[in-house]
């Protein structure tokens, strides 16, 4: 399906500015002369920058305009819900050491559907409150198809389109099956440390798994959430 005249024009800028033509703080085009470069209205540029807006790629600056994010934006592990923006129940996060190579967990291992002894892609990322206290932490596990062809995974600068939309430009996979499990336990001596608690907190782990067209696995990850913040409310018809 061909893209819409605004979504083009949110597409184009998301590549230029993952190519480093817009750093993270600059402003982008203005309204008027990307109406008048891609000879549209300026309604469609506003539609166009409310896409990117949505998504935490720009945020508006009175008096400047639109510029690119400087402080990365993502969801906790299991709130990626079909349809939802990524700046809607999005959260500062901080990314924790370097992208590194490692042999996944057992549980991990079992729904990326892989054989134990093989290594994938680590991403790791401590998501953060208001007052940057810390509110989870989640590994990313991406299997090494997936990583291969998506070498800015392995970077610890943050990817302004978001890692889904950067997976999808790179390989032509992208999600259409989530598959959550949550359980409880313990937290470990390093999610302790990241998260400031206390030896034998009790908290949340959320295992996500994304599961592309072919309903083959494109990541999985493990977020944990203190007792003190995890939260789950449903809502249905009796």
């Amino acid at each position: 399906m061909a893209l819409l005249k605004y979504e083009e024009i949110a597409e184009s800028l998301r590549a230029r500015i993952a190519a480093g033509e817009f750093a993270p703080g600059e402003t982008l085009p203005s309204g008027r002369d990307l109406a008048e470069q891609w000879s549209v209205s300026r309604a469609t540029t506003v539609k166009a920058m409310d896409v990117l807006r949505n998504d935490g790629v720009v945020v508006a600056k009175q008096g400047t305009g639109f510029v690119v994010t400087e402080t990365p934006v993502a969801r906790p592990v299991g709130s990626r819900r079909s349809g939802s923006a990524r700046i809607s129940g999005g959260m500062p996060f901080v990314r924790v050491g370097e992208p590194d190579w490692s042999e996944p967990p057992v549980r991990v291992a079992a729904a990326l559907r892989m054989n134990s002894g093989v290594v994938t892609l680590r991403r790791i990322r401590l998501h953060q409150l208001p007052d940057g206290s810390p509110h989870s932490y989640a590994e990313a596990w991406f299997p090494p198809e997936v990583a291969d062809a998506s070498p800015r995974l392995a970077q610890t600068a943050p990817i302004a389109e978001g890692t889904t939309r950067y997976v999808r430009r790179q390989t032509g996979r992208y999600p259409v099956e989530g598959v959550d499990v949550t359980t409880v336990r313990l937290a470990t001596e390093s999610e302790s440390h990241h998260l400031a608690l206390p030896e034998g907190t009790a908290v949340a782990v959320l295992l996500h798994t994304a599961y592309d067209q072919d309903g083959l696995p494109l990541v999985c990850e493990e977020g944990v959430t203190p007792s003190a913040h995890y939260e789950q409310v449903d809502t249905y018809a009796m």
